[in-house]
């Protein structure tokens, strides 16, 4: 099976039946038949291959990038722009996205990249509280109770064609603590190497974007 399928198959098949905390929603965009369509062009362009890729795991999506277009870290704009596939989603810029094809030019451009890289993850699916994004490690009750969808996604990506030899975790901080515990306990990984996260570069250390992007794609190529 082509890892575009495979990828494809992960996707539609998404779904969580679990109580949530107060307060808290769903995003998934890969119920709409257009992000449907548009993940198709996506990964039938750059994943058409039986090809192993390395793994980058992300939180989960927000609502102005994954959250409207289903491809991780690509925001409507990206989308068209860089990758070169229409779509009439609204043309916002998200700063995770800006970083992330900075991320990708950088490193030879998106043909070159997803032909090495997979974007996933530790929650394919997002979460929103007073309509603001909700990360899964944002409240403990979350964190419980998506433990199970956690292991399962996180295995179902692996199984997308991923070399679990090593992978990389964007997020120093929380999400890197979490994916090591799950590691620790599972032994998925022979080595998770963190990233600085694309948003608290873009809203923190913006001065230094040129020098982060490089350091990343370093460790990204070693």
């Amino acid at each position: 099976m082509l890892v575009s399928d495979r990828i494809l198959h992960l996707y539609q098949s998404l779904k969580l039946d679990i109580p949530l905390p107060e307060g808290v929603e769903i995003i998934n965009p890969y119920k709409n038949d257009e992000v449907m369509a548009v993940c198709k062009s996506f990964y039938s362009k750059y994943y058409s291959d039986t090809k192993g890729r390395r793994l980058i795991l992300g939180i989960n999506p927000g609502r102005f990038g994954a959250g409207i277009t289903g491809i991780p870290f690509t925001d409507p704009i990206r989308l068209e722009k860089d990758c070169n596939i229409k779509n009439s989603f609204d043309k916002r810029p998200e700063l995770s996205s800006e970083f992330i094809y900075s991320l990708i030019n950088t490193m030879g451009g998106p043909e070159h990249f997803y032909s090495h890289y997979f974007i996933g993850a530790v929650s394919p699916l997002g979460f929103t509280k007073d309509g603001k994004n909700f990360n899964y490690y944002d409240s403990k009750e979350l964190t419980r109770a998506l433990k199970p969808f956690i292991i399962k996604s996180l295995v179902e990506q692996i199984g997308c064609g991923v070399n679990s030899k090593k992978c990389y975790c964007l997020g120093q901080g929380k999400n890197f603590e979490y994916l090591q515990m799950i590691n620790t306990e599972l032994k998925l990984f022979s080595e998770i190497v963190p990233l600085p996260h694309p948003r608290w570069v873009m809203q923190y250390r913006r001065k230094r974007l040129g020098e982060i992007i490089e350091q990343s794609a370093k460790l990204l190529s070693s």
